[in-house]
């Protein structure tokens, strides 16, 4: 799966970055957070596509499912 959220030191110190853009992801989401619509945020940003915002937010919500699915693991190992 191809990756649209690129972290580079010499790119906001290393914030995790919409690839190809300077717009953190944490931005997306908290603007998410305040209720923000995917189309609002795209009026923002007029430069990055509804697609690109919601494949990126797709994204985000994958990494976190993952973490939590590594930490369920380790929990049950530890346990065993």
């Amino acid at each position: 799966m191809k990756s649209y959220i690129t972290s580079d030191p010499k790119i906001l110190g290393g914030t995790p970055v919409i690839k190809g853009t300077r717009i953190p992801v944490s931005r997306i989401i908290f603007l998410l957070k305040e209720g923000y619509t995917v189309d609002a945020i795209h009026q923002d940003y007029p430069h990055v596509s509804v697609g690109l915002l919601e494949t990126v937010i797709d994204e985000v919500a994958n990494m976190i499912d993952s973490s939590r699915n590594d930490q369920k693991v380790s929990k049950v190992q530890v346990a065993s």
